[in-house]
């Protein structure tokens, strides 16, 4: 990768990622207030709604055609409406930041899959290095403290990694549909992300299950826009440059982002551990996200 490439790539993976995190601060303070399938619901609407629109605006029609219909629908699950409502589930008992950190395990499982799915994808030495540092700054963060009585629940923990499976199994899944332009694989995993929450949400709650989002409108918007719609286009767009596994690396950056914005706006308790781990962890995406592909393990 040349010097202007992995500077464009940092700096989408930096923006991508404090996007992402800014996530686990919304939907905090909806999932006290919202139903889980409600707030998936409303996230993957108001966003589908904005990238319908853009495409509308550039003269493009919004509408699948019959060869997206699939990539669609899987990334709509995997990446969409089923870790969405996991999400919102595990915050009704989780820290935005102790959430954000078990989610990091992603870019391994990415990582993993990868090394199977795709020949240029191969695990490397230094790849292997860099995530099994990025990992080490993963269990720094979660720790025992993690799991006390104001961190995540037994579920809730289980509930985040299933979310970390799905995003990496969807990410790989990504890779491998290139004939779907990025921007229109975003607009369709939140269409059918929308059309299956909402769904779910009417068979299960009812109507009455999007009343309390008036009452928190612009946490609503901040998720729908700023945490959903700007970086989903932007990670599908890493995803087809730079692959799954470089890509995934956003999972390492997020559970800092996350924990600053938590610390920041929700007035979670931040620690040397928490410190700790978030160097390791940025140690850790140096390492994977300038690794040659050249290298090859043993």
């Amino acid at each position: 990768m040349s010097g202007s490439k992995r500077s464009f790539f940092v700096v989408q993976l930096l923006a991508c990622s404090l996007l992402w995190s800014s996530g686990f601060l919304f939907m905090k303070l909806l999932a006290d207030r919202v139903d889980p399938f409600a707030i998936a619901s409303v996230r993957a609407g108001i966003a589908a709604l904005i990238l319908s629109s853009w495409f509308l605006v550039r003269g493009l029609s919004p509408i699948p055609q019959r060869f997206e219909l699939v990539p669609w629908l899987m990334l709509g699950t995997l990446n969409g409406w089923l870790p969405n409502v996991l999400t919102a589930y595990a915050l009704q008992s989780a820290g935005a930041g102790p959430s954000a950190m078990i989610q990091a395990s992603g870019p391994l499982m990415v990582a993993v899959l990868s090394h199977f799915a795709f020949v240029d994808e191969r695990l490397t030495l230094r790849r292997v290095g860099g995530v099994l540092v990025g990992l080490v700054g993963m269990l720094v963060l979660i720790g025992p403290a993690a799991f006390d009585g104001h961190g995540a629940s037994f579920f809730g923990a289980l509930a985040m990694v299933v979310v970390s499976a799905c995003y990496a199994i969807g990410n790989v899944y990504a890779k491998m549909i290139p004939q779907v332009e990025p921007s229109r694989m975003a607009l369709g995993q939140q269409t059918v992300s929308a059309l299956v929450a909402t769904a779910l949400t009417f068979l299960l709650s009812g109507y009455s299950a999007y009343l309390p989002v008036l009452n928190s409108l612009p946490a609503a918007l901040g998720l729908s826009i700023m945490a959903t719609a700007l970086p989903i286009t932007i990670f599908m767009y890493m995803i087809r440059e730079q692959g799954p596994t470089k890509a995934a690396m956003i999972g390492y950056l997020m559970p800092v982002f996350a924990t600053v914005l938590a610390v920041i706006f929700l007035g979670e308790v931040v620690g040397v551990r928490e410190i700790t781990g978030g160097v390791i962890v940025l140690i850790g995406v140096f390492i994977v996200t300038t690794a040659p592909r050249a290298e090859r393990l043993a």
